[in-house]
Order: C-alpha cells, then sequence, then structure tokens
C-alpha cells in the first residue's frame, strides 16, 4: 500500500447491493469458514488464483520475517500483537489507531446483534489485517492484494506468541475479506468487515482520506482526495452487511455527504481547492 496508488477503497471492482436476507448466510458455522474462489471475489489488482492459492502457493519471495516484539515468559500475546501493530504499522489511514478502530467497532456491532464472536480470531485479524500494506511484507507491486497477502503470512506474525494457531485459518479469512468489496463468511469475518467498511465514512473517513494527501501537490492531491471520498459515499454503504452494520450506516454516509457539499459550497465547486 503506497499513497501514490491512492486509497485501497478506490481500486477495487465493486459488486451489487447484497439482499438484506442473505445476511444469515454470512454467520456460518465455524466449519464453513475456509473460503474459495467462490466466495471471494479478489480485488481488482489481485491475480487470478484462488484464495486458498494464496495461502499455499510458494510463489515469489521468502516471508520477511516479522520484527515481532519477543513475548516474555507467560506474556499475554495480545500484548505482542498490539505492540508490534503500534511500533510497526504507522500510517495515518490504515495504521494502528485504524486497527483499534476495528477492533472495537467490529465487537460492539456483534454486541448490538447479539452474535457471539471469538475473541482471539477478531483480535488477531483486525490488528494485522493490513499488515501486507506495509514494507518489508508488502507485494502490491507484483499485483499481489494487501488482504491476500496478509492472509498468507498471517501466521508468521502470530507463531510463537501464545496465539492458539488451531484458529489461523479462521483468522486468515477474516482478513482475507476485510475489504468491503469482498465476502465475508462466519461471524468473525463479517463483523470485521463491516466495521473496515464503516471507518471509511464519517468524519473518520474524511480523515482517512484527506491525510493522503500530498502537501507539496504530488498524487494525491485534493481534488483527488475529493474524488475518493465520491467514491466512498457511493460504493461503501450497499456494502455494509449485517443488521448493526446497516443501522449504522446511514449516520456516517450522511455526515460524509454533507461534508462534500459543503467543501464544495466553499471552495467554487473545488475550483480554488
Amino acid at each position: 500500500m503506497r499513497t501514490s496508488e491512492a486509497s485501497r477503497s478506490g481500486r477495487h471492482k465493486r459488486r451489487g447491493f447484497w439482499p438484506a436476507m442473505r445476511v444469515l448466510a454470512l454467520l456460518a458455522s465455524p466449519a464453513a469458514l475456509t473460503v474459495s474462489a467462490a466466495t471471494t471475489a479478489p480485488a481488482a489488482t489481485a491475480p487470478a488464483a484462488t484464495a486458498s492459492a494464496a495461502i499455499t502457493a510458494p510463489a515469489g519471495p521468502a516471508v520477511p520475517a516479522a520484527p515481532a516484539v519477543p513475548a516474555a515468559p507467560g506474556a499475554d500475546w495480545h500484548a505482542t500483537v498490539r505492540q508490534f501493530a503500534e511500533q510497526h504499522l504507522k500510517h495515518p489511514a490504515w495504521g494502528y489507531s485504524h486497527c483499534v478502530r476495528d477492533y472495537e467497532l467490529a465487537k460492539a456491532l456483534a454486541r448490538a446483534d447479539q452474535v457471539p464472536l471469538d475473541d482471539d480470531v477478531l483480535f488477531a485479524a483486525a490488528y494485522l489485517h493490513d499488515v501486507a500494506a506495509f514494507a518489508p511484507w508488502s507485494r502490491e507491486q507484483q499485483g499481489i492484494d494487501h488482504a491476500d497477502e496478509a492472509a498468507r503470512i498471517v501466521d508468521t506474525f502470530l507463531a510463537g506468541t501464545g496465539f492458539p494457531m488451531s484458529k489461523i485459518e479462521r483468522v486468515r479469512a477474516a482478513i482475507r475479506t476485510h475489504m468491503f468489496d469482498r465476502t465475508p463468511i462466519g461471524p468473525e469475518a463479517l463483523y470485521l468487515h463491516d466495521a473496515d467498511a464503516l471507518d471509511w465514512l464519517g468524519a473518520i473517513g474524511v480523515a482517512r482520506i484527506i491525510a493522503l494527501v500530498d502537501p507539496n501537490g504530488g498524487d494525491p492531491d485534493g481534488p483527488k482526495a475529493v474524488k475518493m471520498l465520491e467514491d466512498n459515499l457511493r460504493e461503501v454503504p450497499p456494502r455494509v452487511l449485517s443488521p448493526a452494520g446497516r443501522r449504522r450506516m446511514p449516520e456516517r454516509r450522511d455526515e460524509l455527504a454533507r461534508f462534500l457539499r459543503e467543501l464544495k459550497r466553499e471552495s467554487g465547486d473545488l475550483r480554488t481547492l
């Protein structure tokens, strides 16, 4: 992930709105969590391979060793992962603070829907879902989407921390489908997906995109950032899938819409932006 490639939210193929009745299918049992090419649509820049192949195929360079914080004897793996994310995932739009928001919002949405989540799975996926947007783990320049690559290598960050590795495939599934244009399977994947989508809307969605603007007039500039916000306003709301997420979505959607209207009014329809 690089700012010159603009927001991830603007470079994926979009799919139409899911009828609300299909949300029930997303809350599948853990046995249904294996994601196939039929259930996970790859992003536009991802290679035309199945999601499972992205995990097992040896293609590409060896995964760089994760500079994980050494786990002290008896240390909680949550603290180890949190410290790693805070130290190494630094970015104004998809860094550590975004991970924290996704985790907390996903829990809140599931709680509102009275859907139990496996906190081990959700925590690991939320804090590591964007790890492949950062060097040295990114393979975006090779056409590998950050979600697919993060799902492939996430075990290298969790092994040895005390994380229950029997749950790793569910973590992979949640990471692989966290972007709003993908199809989550299982409760942790669903609520991470919706939390991540909602984080593109509202005031926080504006702040994330504006933070990408190059102060020296490079890519993206102000007008291009506005185009990203307009794309998010049009494309993200239909892809919020859970009942609780859909209840929250209108407020954030409308807040983003108001910002864009006022910005255009105050800048002569962006002529003086």
